[in-house]
Protein backbone atom coordinates (compact mmCIF):
# COMPACT_ATOMS: atom_id res chain seq x y z
CA UNK A 1 0.00 0.00 0.00
CA UNK A 2 1.26 3.45 -0.91
CA UNK A 3 0.57 6.93 0.39
CA UNK A 4 -0.59 10.21 -1.31
CA UNK A 5 -0.54 13.85 0.75
CA UNK A 6 -2.20 16.27 -1.06
CA UNK A 7 -3.11 20.05 0.12
CA UNK A 8 -4.94 23.14 -1.15
CA UNK A 9 -3.35 26.41 -0.10
CA UNK A 10 -4.51 27.91 3.50
CA UNK A 11 -7.34 29.83 2.35
CA UNK A 12 -6.96 34.21 3.62
CA UNK A 13 -10.06 34.72 5.67
CA UNK A 14 -10.68 38.50 5.24
CA UNK A 15 -13.26 37.90 2.86
CA UNK A 16 -15.75 34.97 2.04
CA UNK A 17 -14.91 31.57 0.28
CA UNK A 18 -15.77 32.32 -3.63
CA UNK A 19 -15.10 29.82 -6.88
CA UNK A 20 -11.46 30.20 -6.89
CA UNK A 21 -11.09 28.70 -3.60
CA UNK A 22 -14.25 26.29 -4.42
CA UNK A 23 -12.01 25.12 -7.60
CA UNK A 24 -8.95 23.88 -5.90
CA UNK A 25 -10.45 22.12 -2.78
CA UNK A 26 -13.25 20.22 -5.63
CA UNK A 27 -9.57 19.07 -7.25
CA UNK A 28 -8.05 18.00 -4.28
CA UNK A 29 -11.18 16.20 -3.27
CA UNK A 30 -11.68 14.64 -6.82
CA UNK A 31 -7.69 13.24 -6.17
CA UNK A 32 -7.93 12.12 -2.59
CA UNK A 33 -10.96 10.39 -3.21
CA UNK A 34 -9.83 8.21 -6.52
CA UNK A 35 -6.81 7.50 -4.24
CA UNK A 36 -8.65 6.07 -1.59
CA UNK A 37 -10.45 4.14 -3.93
CA UNK A 38 -7.18 3.14 -5.40
CA UNK A 39 -6.84 1.15 -1.98
CA UNK A 40 -3.92 3.71 -0.83
CA UNK A 41 -3.24 5.78 2.41
CA UNK A 42 -4.35 9.45 1.55
CA UNK A 43 -4.22 12.54 3.60
CA UNK A 44 -5.97 15.59 2.44
CA UNK A 45 -5.09 18.50 4.42
CA UNK A 46 -7.01 22.12 3.70
CA UNK A 47 -7.40 25.14 5.95
CA UNK A 48 -7.22 29.45 6.61
CA UNK A 49 -4.26 31.44 6.97
CA UNK A 50 -5.48 33.53 9.77
CA UNK A 51 -2.66 36.05 10.46
CA UNK A 52 -0.97 39.35 9.33
CA UNK A 53 -1.69 42.88 8.75
CA UNK A 54 -4.65 42.93 6.48
CA UNK A 55 -6.61 40.67 8.78
CA UNK A 56 -5.61 42.84 11.86
CA UNK A 57 -6.64 46.27 9.86
CA UNK A 58 -9.87 44.19 8.71
CA UNK A 59 -11.09 43.50 12.37
CA UNK A 60 -10.51 46.60 13.46
CA UNK A 61 -12.40 48.53 10.73
CA UNK A 62 -15.35 46.24 11.66
CA UNK A 63 -14.62 47.42 15.46
CA UNK A 64 -13.70 43.43 16.83
CA UNK A 65 -10.60 41.51 17.41
CA UNK A 66 -8.86 39.77 15.38
CA UNK A 67 -9.56 36.60 16.84
CA UNK A 68 -13.18 37.00 16.19
CA UNK A 69 -12.80 37.99 12.90
CA UNK A 70 -10.72 35.07 11.81
CA UNK A 71 -13.21 32.44 13.95
CA UNK A 72 -16.03 33.74 11.90
CA UNK A 73 -14.71 33.59 8.27
CA UNK A 74 -12.76 29.97 9.29
CA UNK A 75 -16.42 28.95 9.76
CA UNK A 76 -17.72 30.17 6.41
CA UNK A 77 -14.58 27.70 4.64
CA UNK A 78 -15.77 24.99 6.23
CA UNK A 79 -19.42 25.07 6.21
CA UNK A 80 -19.05 25.82 2.29
CA UNK A 81 -16.60 22.62 2.21
CA UNK A 82 -19.49 20.77 3.98
CA UNK A 83 -21.99 21.59 1.40
CA UNK A 84 -19.24 20.97 -1.25
CA UNK A 85 -19.31 17.19 -0.01
CA UNK A 86 -15.57 17.73 0.50
CA UNK A 87 -14.07 15.35 2.37
CA UNK A 88 -10.60 16.48 3.98
CA UNK A 89 -8.62 14.48 6.55
CA UNK A 90 -7.63 17.70 8.32
CA UNK A 91 -8.32 21.65 8.44
CA UNK A 92 -5.37 23.38 9.69
CA UNK A 93 -5.57 26.98 11.33
CA UNK A 94 -2.87 28.94 11.93
CA UNK A 95 -4.35 30.00 14.99
CA UNK A 96 -4.21 26.39 15.87
CA UNK A 97 -1.91 26.10 18.83
CA UNK A 98 -0.28 22.89 17.00
CA UNK A 99 0.52 25.45 14.10
CA UNK A 100 2.37 28.40 16.07
CA UNK A 101 4.68 25.79 18.22
CA UNK A 102 5.76 24.26 14.53
CA UNK A 103 5.98 27.62 13.25
CA UNK A 104 8.47 29.00 15.98
CA UNK A 105 10.19 25.39 16.00
CA UNK A 106 10.66 25.91 12.31
CA UNK A 107 12.00 29.78 12.29
CA UNK A 108 14.49 28.38 15.60
CA UNK A 109 15.90 25.60 12.92
CA UNK A 110 16.04 28.57 10.90
CA UNK A 111 18.07 30.44 13.12
CA UNK A 112 20.21 27.08 14.74
CA UNK A 113 21.50 26.39 10.14
CA UNK A 114 22.44 29.55 10.32
CA UNK A 115 19.88 30.97 7.35
CA UNK A 116 18.52 33.80 9.42
CA UNK A 117 19.66 37.39 10.36
CA UNK A 118 18.69 40.70 11.76
CA UNK A 119 18.88 43.97 9.17
CA UNK A 120 16.45 46.49 8.55
CA UNK A 121 14.56 46.76 5.24
CA UNK A 122 12.67 49.56 3.89
CA UNK A 123 10.57 49.16 0.73
CA UNK A 124 7.14 49.17 -0.70
CA UNK A 125 4.47 47.20 0.77
CA UNK A 126 1.23 45.24 -0.65
CA UNK A 127 -1.04 44.94 2.55
CA UNK A 128 -3.71 43.05 0.51
CA UNK A 129 -0.74 40.69 -0.90
CA UNK A 130 1.52 41.00 1.97
CA UNK A 131 4.24 41.39 -0.03
CA UNK A 132 7.19 43.59 -0.48
CA UNK A 133 8.35 45.36 -3.89
CA UNK A 134 11.07 46.92 -5.14
CA UNK A 135 10.55 50.42 -7.27
CA UNK A 136 11.48 48.57 -10.40
CA UNK A 137 9.07 45.67 -9.53
CA UNK A 138 6.13 48.47 -9.00
CA UNK A 139 3.76 48.71 -12.42
CA UNK A 140 3.99 51.56 -14.79
CA UNK A 141 0.96 53.29 -12.63
CA UNK A 142 3.61 52.72 -9.29
CA UNK A 143 1.21 50.07 -7.60
CA UNK A 144 1.66 46.42 -6.67
CA UNK A 145 2.63 44.32 -9.86
CA UNK A 146 0.57 41.55 -8.51
CA UNK A 147 -2.69 43.29 -7.41
CA UNK A 148 -2.42 46.49 -8.98
CA UNK A 149 -3.44 48.14 -5.55
CA UNK A 150 -1.60 50.82 -3.92
CA UNK A 151 1.24 50.21 -2.26
CA UNK A 152 3.15 52.21 1.43
CA UNK A 153 6.28 52.95 1.67
CA UNK A 154 7.63 50.59 5.16
CA UNK A 155 10.70 50.56 6.77
CA UNK A 156 11.71 48.67 9.89
CA UNK A 157 14.30 45.77 11.28
CA UNK A 158 13.39 42.93 10.31
CA UNK A 159 14.54 39.45 10.06
CA UNK A 160 16.28 37.98 6.73
CA UNK A 161 15.82 34.33 5.43
CA UNK A 162 19.41 34.14 3.15
CA UNK A 163 17.35 33.10 0.26
CA UNK A 164 19.93 34.19 -1.99
CA UNK A 165 21.73 31.62 -1.04
CA UNK A 166 19.69 29.27 -2.35
CA UNK A 167 19.58 30.09 -6.12
CA UNK A 168 21.55 27.67 -7.44
CA UNK A 169 20.22 24.42 -5.36
CA UNK A 170 17.25 25.33 -6.45
CA UNK A 171 17.76 25.79 -10.15
CA UNK A 172 19.90 21.94 -9.57
CA UNK A 173 16.48 20.69 -7.92
CA UNK A 174 14.21 22.16 -10.83
CA UNK A 175 16.45 20.26 -13.56
CA UNK A 176 16.95 17.27 -11.74
CA UNK A 177 12.83 17.41 -11.26
CA UNK A 178 10.80 18.61 -14.38
CA UNK A 179 7.98 17.55 -12.98
CA UNK A 180 8.17 19.86 -9.17
CA UNK A 181 5.98 22.84 -11.10
CA UNK A 182 3.10 21.93 -13.50
CA UNK A 183 1.98 22.84 -15.73
CA UNK A 184 4.91 23.77 -17.93
CA UNK A 185 4.52 27.06 -18.32
CA UNK A 186 4.65 27.68 -14.52
CA UNK A 187 7.91 25.77 -14.26
CA UNK A 188 9.45 28.16 -16.92
CA UNK A 189 8.53 30.40 -15.30
CA UNK A 190 9.78 30.20 -11.99
CA UNK A 191 12.95 29.04 -13.69
CA UNK A 192 13.11 32.42 -15.54
CA UNK A 193 12.64 34.22 -12.02
CA UNK A 194 15.35 32.01 -10.04
CA UNK A 195 17.88 32.92 -12.94
CA UNK A 196 17.45 36.51 -12.36
CA UNK A 197 18.63 36.21 -8.82
CA UNK A 198 17.02 35.86 -5.56
CA UNK A 199 17.40 38.45 -2.68
CA UNK A 200 17.47 37.43 0.75
CA UNK A 201 13.83 37.62 2.52
CA UNK A 202 12.27 39.52 4.97
CA UNK A 203 10.58 37.29 7.39
CA UNK A 204 9.57 39.49 10.45
CA UNK A 205 7.28 42.28 10.90
CA UNK A 206 6.90 45.02 14.00
CA UNK A 207 4.53 47.61 12.13
CA UNK A 208 1.65 45.40 13.59
CA UNK A 209 1.08 42.33 16.31
CA UNK A 210 -1.58 39.86 14.68
CA UNK A 211 0.52 36.87 14.05
CA UNK A 212 3.33 34.66 15.94
CA UNK A 213 6.67 35.92 17.49
CA UNK A 214 9.69 35.23 16.48
CA UNK A 215 11.06 33.13 19.15
CA UNK A 216 13.37 35.33 21.43
CA UNK A 217 12.76 38.21 19.37
CA UNK A 218 10.24 41.01 21.22
CA UNK A 219 8.30 42.31 19.08
CA UNK A 220 9.03 41.16 16.04
CA UNK A 221 6.19 38.47 14.27
CA UNK A 222 7.08 35.68 11.52
CA UNK A 223 6.42 36.96 8.03
CA UNK A 224 2.65 35.50 7.26
CA UNK A 225 3.87 33.84 4.09
CA UNK A 226 6.17 31.73 6.02
CA UNK A 227 3.92 31.34 8.79
CA UNK A 228 0.90 29.81 6.42
CA UNK A 229 3.88 27.71 4.39
CA UNK A 230 4.70 25.95 7.59
CA UNK A 231 1.02 24.38 7.28
CA UNK A 232 2.04 21.68 5.14
CA UNK A 233 4.44 20.02 8.06
CA UNK A 234 2.38 21.39 11.00
CA UNK A 235 -0.35 19.35 10.25
CA UNK A 236 1.43 16.29 10.29
CA UNK A 237 2.70 16.91 13.65
CA UNK A 238 5.86 17.91 12.71
CA UNK A 239 9.23 18.14 14.14
CA UNK A 240 7.74 15.71 16.97
CA UNK A 241 5.17 13.83 15.22
CA UNK A 242 3.76 11.75 17.64
CA UNK A 243 1.45 9.90 15.66
CA UNK A 244 4.02 9.22 13.00
CA UNK A 245 1.77 11.28 10.43
CA UNK A 246 5.11 13.08 9.27
CA UNK A 247 6.93 9.79 8.66
CA UNK A 248 4.08 8.19 6.78
CA UNK A 249 2.75 11.49 4.37
CA UNK A 250 5.84 14.10 3.66
CA UNK A 251 6.66 14.38 1.35
CA UNK A 252 3.56 16.21 -0.23
CA UNK A 253 2.73 14.47 -3.48
CA UNK A 254 0.71 17.89 -4.72
CA UNK A 255 0.28 21.41 -3.37
CA UNK A 256 -2.38 22.37 -5.38
CA UNK A 257 -2.41 26.32 -5.98
CA UNK A 258 -4.08 29.00 -7.71
CA UNK A 259 -1.24 30.92 -10.11
CA UNK A 260 -0.93 33.85 -8.43
CA UNK A 261 0.80 32.47 -5.40
CA UNK A 262 3.24 30.49 -7.60
CA UNK A 263 6.05 32.21 -6.19
CA UNK A 264 5.96 31.79 -2.92
CA UNK A 265 5.51 28.26 -3.16
CA UNK A 266 7.73 27.45 -6.15
CA UNK A 267 10.37 29.39 -4.88
CA UNK A 268 10.41 30.83 -1.02
CA UNK A 269 8.88 27.12 0.23
CA UNK A 270 11.27 24.75 -1.13
CA UNK A 271 14.28 27.56 -0.13
CA UNK A 272 12.96 27.71 3.37
CA UNK A 273 12.84 23.25 3.33
CA UNK A 274 16.60 23.31 2.12
CA UNK A 275 17.57 25.94 4.51
CA UNK A 276 15.41 23.95 7.15
CA UNK A 277 16.76 20.38 6.40
CA UNK A 278 13.56 18.81 5.29
CA UNK A 279 12.81 17.21 1.89
CA UNK A 280 10.59 19.32 -0.84
CA UNK A 281 7.13 18.48 -1.96
CA UNK A 282 7.39 15.86 -5.27
CA UNK A 283 4.89 18.64 -7.23
CA UNK A 284 3.40 22.08 -7.05
CA UNK A 285 0.45 22.46 -9.83
CA UNK A 286 -0.34 25.75 -10.05
CA UNK A 287 -3.78 26.11 -12.57
CA UNK A 288 -5.18 29.01 -14.00
CA UNK A 289 -8.07 31.74 -13.12
CA UNK A 290 -11.92 31.81 -13.83
CA UNK A 291 -13.46 34.59 -15.68
CA UNK A 292 -17.32 35.08 -15.77
CA UNK A 293 -18.98 35.58 -18.81
CA UNK A 294 -15.58 36.92 -20.22
CA UNK A 295 -14.73 39.14 -17.91
CA UNK A 296 -12.26 39.44 -14.56
CA UNK A 297 -13.96 38.66 -11.23
CA UNK A 298 -14.37 41.79 -9.33
CA UNK A 299 -16.51 43.28 -6.62
CA UNK A 300 -16.84 46.78 -8.27
CA UNK A 301 -18.31 44.32 -10.80
CA UNK A 302 -20.17 42.37 -8.67
CA UNK A 303 -19.40 39.53 -10.46
CA UNK A 304 -17.86 37.67 -8.13
CA UNK A 305 -19.33 33.85 -8.35
CA UNK A 306 -21.01 32.16 -5.15
CA UNK A 307 -20.94 28.70 -5.11
CA UNK A 308 -23.47 28.13 -2.52
CA UNK A 309 -25.95 30.38 -4.66
CA UNK A 310 -24.97 27.42 -7.92
CA UNK A 311 -25.07 24.56 -5.99
CA UNK A 312 -28.32 25.75 -4.48
CA UNK A 313 -30.11 26.57 -8.08
CA UNK A 314 -28.53 23.63 -9.88
CA UNK A 315 -27.53 20.92 -7.52
CA UNK A 316 -23.85 20.02 -6.51
CA UNK A 317 -22.89 17.63 -8.36
CA UNK A 318 -23.85 19.33 -11.68
CA UNK A 319 -21.48 22.11 -9.88
CA UNK A 320 -18.39 20.03 -9.48
CA UNK A 321 -18.67 18.51 -13.29
CA UNK A 322 -18.67 21.14 -14.47
CA UNK A 323 -16.18 23.32 -12.68
CA UNK A 324 -13.55 20.14 -13.81
CA UNK A 325 -15.01 19.53 -17.61
CA UNK A 326 -15.49 22.33 -19.14
CA UNK A 327 -11.41 23.37 -18.38
CA UNK A 328 -8.25 22.15 -18.60
CA UNK A 329 -6.82 22.11 -15.24
CA UNK A 330 -3.70 24.51 -15.39
CA UNK A 331 -5.42 26.93 -17.95
CA UNK A 332 -7.92 29.88 -17.43
CA UNK A 333 -11.53 29.04 -17.65
CA UNK A 334 -14.80 31.37 -17.91
CA UNK A 335 -17.70 30.50 -16.09
CA UNK A 336 -21.44 30.90 -17.46
CA UNK A 337 -24.86 30.04 -16.78
CA UNK A 338 -25.86 29.27 -20.13
CA UNK A 339 -22.70 26.80 -20.13
CA UNK A 340 -23.38 25.09 -16.90
CA UNK A 341 -26.98 24.57 -17.90
CA UNK A 342 -25.91 23.05 -21.67
CA UNK A 343 -23.41 20.82 -19.86
CA UNK A 344 -26.23 19.61 -17.19
CA UNK A 345 -28.72 19.05 -20.45
CA UNK A 346 -26.34 17.33 -22.73
CA UNK A 347 -23.82 15.00 -20.27
CA UNK A 348 -25.57 14.85 -17.26
CA UNK A 349 -29.65 14.18 -18.14
CA UNK A 350 -29.34 13.25 -21.82
CA UNK A 351 -26.07 10.87 -21.48
CA UNK A 352 -25.84 9.18 -17.59
CA UNK A 353 -29.07 10.37 -16.36
CA UNK A 354 -30.77 8.61 -19.32
CA UNK A 355 -28.90 5.80 -19.24
CA UNK A 356 -29.39 5.28 -15.38
CA UNK A 357 -33.12 5.34 -16.24
CA UNK A 358 -32.82 3.53 -19.64
CA UNK A 359 -30.92 0.21 -18.17
CA UNK A 360 -33.37 0.36 -14.64
CA UNK A 361 -36.31 0.46 -16.90
CA UNK A 362 -35.23 -2.69 -19.58
CA UNK A 363 -34.17 -4.70 -16.51
CA UNK A 364 -37.65 -3.84 -14.54
CA UNK A 365 -39.50 -4.28 -17.61
CA UNK A 366 -38.16 -7.03 -19.09
CA UNK A 367 -36.54 -8.98 -16.01
CA UNK A 368 -38.71 -8.17 -13.12
CA UNK A 369 -36.43 -6.31 -11.48
CA UNK A 370 -33.92 -9.02 -11.54
CA UNK A 371 -30.68 -9.50 -12.63
CA UNK A 372 -30.59 -13.82 -12.33
CA UNK A 373 -26.53 -14.20 -13.23
CA UNK A 374 -27.82 -16.54 -16.54
CA UNK A 375 -25.43 -15.21 -19.21
CA UNK A 376 -24.67 -15.96 -22.68
CA UNK A 377 -21.61 -13.79 -23.61
CA UNK A 378 -20.88 -13.35 -27.20
CA UNK A 379 -17.99 -11.35 -28.82
CA UNK A 380 -20.12 -7.80 -28.30
CA UNK A 381 -20.33 -8.09 -24.97
CA UNK A 382 -16.41 -9.05 -24.38
CA UNK A 383 -15.71 -5.71 -26.63
CA UNK A 384 -17.67 -3.43 -23.45
CA UNK A 385 -15.71 -5.55 -20.59
CA UNK A 386 -12.83 -4.20 -22.59
CA UNK A 387 -14.29 -1.04 -22.87
CA UNK A 388 -14.58 -0.42 -19.32
CA UNK A 389 -11.13 -2.02 -18.65
CA UNK A 390 -9.61 0.40 -21.44
CA UNK A 391 -11.61 3.47 -19.40
CA UNK A 392 -10.19 2.79 -16.28
CA UNK A 393 -6.91 2.81 -17.67
CA UNK A 394 -7.32 6.33 -18.99
CA UNK A 395 -9.06 7.39 -16.30
CA UNK A 396 -5.72 7.14 -14.19
CA UNK A 397 -3.47 8.12 -16.51
CA UNK A 398 -5.35 11.79 -16.42
CA UNK A 399 -6.00 11.87 -13.15
CA UNK A 400 -2.19 11.10 -12.14
CA UNK A 401 -1.45 14.65 -14.55
CA UNK A 402 -4.03 15.93 -12.84
CA UNK A 403 -6.03 16.42 -16.41
CA UNK A 404 -9.46 16.11 -15.05
CA UNK A 405 -11.38 16.86 -18.11
CA UNK A 406 -9.80 14.25 -19.92
CA UNK A 407 -10.68 11.66 -17.59
CA UNK A 408 -14.07 12.65 -17.46
CA UNK A 409 -14.03 12.76 -21.62
CA UNK A 410 -13.01 8.81 -21.06
CA UNK A 411 -15.58 8.16 -18.81
CA UNK A 412 -18.33 9.70 -21.58
CA UNK A 413 -16.81 7.65 -24.35
CA UNK A 414 -17.68 4.83 -22.34
CA UNK A 415 -21.34 5.85 -21.69
CA UNK A 416 -21.46 6.62 -25.18
CA UNK A 417 -20.52 2.98 -26.36
CA UNK A 418 -23.05 1.41 -23.62
CA UNK A 419 -25.24 3.03 -25.42
CA UNK A 420 -24.40 1.93 -28.54
CA UNK A 421 -24.29 -1.76 -27.10
CA UNK A 422 -27.70 -1.41 -25.97
CA UNK A 423 -29.04 -0.21 -29.20
CA UNK A 424 -27.17 -3.40 -30.79
CA UNK A 425 -28.38 -5.96 -28.71
CA UNK A 426 -31.97 -4.64 -28.80
CA UNK A 427 -33.32 -6.03 -25.70
CA UNK A 428 -36.67 -4.72 -25.91
CA UNK A 429 -36.86 -7.02 -29.38
CA UNK A 430 -34.95 -9.89 -27.06
CA UNK A 431 -37.64 -9.60 -25.40
CA UNK A 432 -40.56 -10.90 -27.64
CA UNK A 433 -38.54 -14.28 -28.18
CA UNK A 434 -38.99 -16.75 -25.12
CA UNK A 435 -36.00 -18.57 -26.28
CA UNK A 436 -34.01 -15.35 -25.89
CA UNK A 437 -34.14 -15.21 -22.68
CA UNK A 438 -30.77 -16.09 -21.72
CA UNK A 439 -29.30 -13.34 -24.45
CA UNK A 440 -31.80 -11.00 -22.77
CA UNK A 441 -30.34 -11.71 -19.36
CA UNK A 442 -26.74 -11.50 -20.88
CA UNK A 443 -27.38 -7.83 -22.26
CA UNK A 444 -29.10 -6.23 -19.29
CA UNK A 445 -26.30 -7.62 -17.14
CA UNK A 446 -23.35 -6.65 -18.92
CA UNK A 447 -25.85 -2.99 -19.57
CA UNK A 448 -26.08 -2.68 -15.70
CA UNK A 449 -22.75 -3.51 -14.88
CA UNK A 450 -21.22 -1.15 -16.88
CA UNK A 451 -22.72 1.27 -15.15
CA UNK A 452 -21.58 0.22 -12.44
CA UNK A 453 -18.19 0.74 -13.41
CA UNK A 454 -19.23 4.13 -14.23
CA UNK A 455 -20.41 5.02 -11.14
CA UNK A 456 -17.11 4.13 -9.61
CA UNK A 457 -15.09 5.65 -12.20
CA UNK A 458 -17.46 8.89 -11.53
CA UNK A 459 -17.40 8.36 -7.70
CA UNK A 460 -14.51 10.94 -7.10
CA UNK A 461 -15.64 13.23 -9.15
CA UNK A 462 -19.70 13.23 -8.40
CA UNK A 463 -19.97 11.08 -5.20
CA UNK A 464 -23.35 11.54 -4.18
CA UNK A 465 -24.41 10.71 -7.80
CA UNK A 466 -22.32 7.73 -8.12
CA UNK A 467 -23.83 6.30 -4.47
CA UNK A 468 -27.36 7.13 -6.24
CA UNK A 469 -26.60 5.16 -8.71
CA UNK A 470 -25.03 2.34 -6.79
CA UNK A 471 -27.77 2.08 -4.68
CA UNK A 472 -30.21 1.95 -7.87
CA UNK A 473 -28.15 -1.07 -9.49
CA UNK A 474 -29.32 -2.66 -5.61
CA UNK A 475 -25.66 -2.80 -4.74
CA UNK A 476 -25.02 -2.89 -0.80
CA UNK A 477 -21.19 -3.39 -0.64
CA UNK A 478 -19.51 -0.29 -0.21
CA UNK A 479 -17.99 1.16 -3.66
CA UNK A 480 -14.16 0.98 -1.27
CA UNK A 481 -14.86 -3.06 -0.16
CA UNK A 482 -11.97 -3.43 -3.01
CA UNK A 483 -8.94 -1.75 -4.55
CA UNK A 484 -10.50 0.18 -7.98
CA UNK A 485 -8.12 -2.01 -10.08
CA UNK A 486 -9.99 -5.07 -9.09
CA UNK A 487 -13.49 -3.38 -8.36
CA UNK A 488 -14.01 -3.60 -12.62
CA UNK A 489 -14.84 -7.37 -13.45
CA UNK A 490 -18.33 -7.72 -14.58
CA UNK A 491 -18.73 -10.55 -12.67
CA UNK A 492 -18.79 -8.34 -9.55
CA UNK A 493 -22.24 -7.37 -10.29
CA UNK A 494 -24.31 -8.64 -8.11
CA UNK A 495 -27.64 -7.08 -7.01
CA UNK A 496 -29.03 -8.05 -3.51
CA UNK A 497 -32.25 -5.95 -3.99
CA UNK A 498 -34.30 -5.38 -7.12
CA UNK A 499 -33.47 -2.75 -9.88
CA UNK A 500 -36.68 -0.94 -10.41
CA UNK A 501 -37.04 2.26 -12.67
CA UNK A 502 -35.25 5.13 -11.01
CA UNK A 503 -36.19 9.03 -10.85
CA UNK A 504 -33.99 11.20 -13.07
CA UNK A 505 -30.67 11.37 -11.84
CA UNK A 506 -30.42 15.17 -13.42
CA UNK A 507 -32.98 16.74 -14.33
CA UNK A 508 -33.07 19.18 -17.24
CA UNK A 509 -32.87 22.61 -16.80
CA UNK A 510 -34.61 24.93 -18.77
Amino acid sequence: MGKFYVTTPIYYVNDVPHIGHAYTTLAADVLARYWKLRGERVYFLTGTDEHGQKIQRAAESQGISPQELVDKNAQSFKTLWKKMNINYDDFIRTTEARHQKAVQAFTQKLMQNNAIYLGEYEDWYCVPDETYWTQTQLDANGNCPSCHRPVERLKESSYFFKMSNCQSHLLKHMDQHPDCILPEVRWNETRSFVEGGLRDLSVSRTTFNWGIPVPGAQGHVIYVWVDALVNYISALGWPDDPEGKFKTYWPADVHLIGKDILRHHAVYWPCLLMAAGVELPKTIFAHGWWTVDGQKMSKSLGNFVDPNLVIDQFGLDAFRYFLLREVAFGQDGDFSIAALKQRINSDLANDLGNLLSRICGMVSRYLEGKISGVLKVEGIDRDLEQGLFKTEREVEIHTKTLSFYKALIAVWDFINQVNKYIDTSAPWALFKDPAKRDRLETVLTYSAASLRGTALLLYPYMPASSDKIWAQLGIDEPMSARPLSQNMSFSLFKPKSPINKSEPLFPRVE
